[in-house]
C-alpha cells in the first residue's frame, strides 16, 4: 500500500511534466504511476521519457507510444495526431524507443489496482459514455478478477466513475474524493499535456492513497508558451494546407498507407 502520483497523456510536453513532477515532489509523493501516452503532440519525447525513468515511474503504453514506435498504425488517428507522430518517429532516440517497446499495455498494481490507457481491451477506445464504462467493468471483472480500481487515460478529462453492480454514477473529479470499499471505480487523472485543451492550459494529475482509498485531483500552470514555441519550430503543429493534403491522402489510399511526410 502506498501513496501514488497518477499521471498520463504527457505527449512530449516537458514543461508540463516538470511542473507536475515538482508539484508531486513538493507534496512528498515519490511513487509514480503513468497510464501512457508519454510521447506524441509535442517536441520533447526523449526528455519526457528520461524524466519518468529517472524517477522510477511505473508506466504502461498508450496508443501514441505504440504508434510512435511503429507497433500501431495511423488508421484511428486524427490528422493532428498523425502529423505529430510522424515527427516523433523521425526524432525518437533509439534508447527511448527501446524503453517504450518494453512497456506493457496494461498492468496490475498491488492487489486491487489496474492501469490501462484507453479501454481494458482496446488501447484506442475513448471511454466517454456510460455504456463504455459498464462494458469495461465487465472486461475488468473477467481479465482482472477481484481488482476493482482501474486508472485510465486517453480522453484527457479527469473522471470518477463509481460502479455498484450494474449501477453507474459519475462523481465530481475535483478536490478530494473518498472511494468506497464496496464499489468498483474507473478513474482518470486528466492530462499532463494541455495543448489540446480549449478552456485552460493547466497540467492535470492526481494523488492516490491506496490504503485510505482517497484520490485528490490537481490542476497547475506551466509554461505553455514555451511548449508551443518548440512544437511549432520542430514542425509538430499541423498547418491548414497540410491538413487538407492528409484528407486527400486518406480518401485515396487509406490511413495505413499514409507514409509520406507533410511539412
Amino acid at each position: 500500500m502506498a501513496v501514488y502520483g497518477i499521471l498520463g497523456d504527457i505527449h512530449g510536453n516537458r514543461e508540463a511534466l516538470v511542473a507536475v513532477l515538482d508539484a508531486l515532489e513538493a507534496r512528498g509523493v515519490q511513487r509514480l504511476l503513468c497510464v501512457g501516452d508519454i510521447i506524441g503532440y509535442n517536441a520533447d519525447p526523449d526528455q519526457c521519457v528520461s524524466l519518468l525513468r529517472e524517477r522510477g515511474a511505473i508506466a504502461i503504453s498508450g496508443n501514441h507510444d505504440l504508434i510512435g514506435t511503429r507497433r500501431l498504425g495511423f488508421n484511428r488517428c486524427s490528422n493532428k495526431a498523425m502529423h505529430s507522430l510522424k515527427r516523433t518517429r523521425r526524432r525518437l532516440d533509439s534508447e527511448t524507443a527501446r524503453y517504450l517497446h518494453s512497456l506493457p499495455d496494461r498492468l496490475a498494481i498491488e492487489d486491487h489496482l489496474v492501469l490501462v490507457h484507453g479501454g481494458v481491451r482496446d488501447v484506442e477506445q475513448y471511454m466517454t459514455k456510460p455504456h463504455h464504462i459498464l462494458q469495461n467493468v465487465e472486461y475488468l471483472r473477467q481479465d482482472f478478477p477481484g481488482r476493482r480500481i482501474c486508472f485510465y487515460g486517453h480522453t484527457h478529462d479527469p473522471k470518477v466513475h463509481e460502479v455498484v453492480g450494474a449501477l453507474l454514477r459519475e462523481l465530481p473529479a475535483s478536490g478530494v474524493v473518498v472511494l468506497r470499499d464496496d464499489c468498483e471505480y474507473f478513474l482518470n487523472a486528466g492530462s499532463v499535456d494541455a495543448s489540446r485543451k480549449r478552456a485552460h492550459k493547466l497540467a492535470e494529475f492526481a494523488i492516490f492513497d491506496s490504503t485510505a482509498l482517497v484520490i485528490e485531483f490537481f490542476r497547475i500552470s506551466y509554461n505553455d508558451a514555451l511548449t508551443e514555441e518548440k512544437a511549432k519550430a520542430s514542425g509538430y503543429r499541423l498547418r491548414p494546407w497540410a491538413d487538407r493534403v492528409y484528407e486527400v491522402q486518406r480518401r485515396l489510399v487509406g490511413p495505413r498507407q499514409i507514409d509520406s511526410e507533410v511539412a
